[in-house]
């Protein structure tokens, strides 16, 4: 059973900054893809960003896209949100995901637990 453990939420000001952390238990993350998906209260789990095993390619919510950056580590089995010029609406849930397979960049088969972002203005 894999295992993705959520750190690096927090409260910050609209302009700040926070990096997500997500650890990987599985010993062939490099195998893996990743994404990050957010929850807002009364909404639908929606996308943010996602990145390919190898971590050539990644992909982008539009309401994202320029302020927010995802990379991975392989020494440290850990993807990472970088979040910059935060807004109020980026408050949500976010959630870490995983695939070992070939796949969409929107569906996932593991999920953390999720870490809470709230910025305020």
């Amino acid at each position: 059973q894999v295992q993705l453990v959520e750190s690096g939420g927090g409260l910050v000001q609209a302009g700040g900054s926070l990096r997500l952390s997500c650890a990987v238990s599985e010993h062939t993350f490099r195998s893996w893809a990743m994404g990050w998906f957010r929850q807002a209260p009364g909404k639908e789990r929606e996308f943010v960003a996602a990145i390919s095993s190898s971590g050539g390619t990644t992909y982008y919510a539009a309401s994202v896209k320029g302020r927010f950056a995802i990379s991975r580590d392989s020494t440290k089995n850990t993807v990472y949100l970088q979040m910059n010029s935060l807004k109020p609406e980026d408050t949500a849930v976010y959630y870490c995901a995983a695939r070992g397979g070939m796949g969409s960049y929107l569906e996932y088969d593991y999920w953390g637990q999720g870490t809470q972002v709230a910025v305020s203005s």
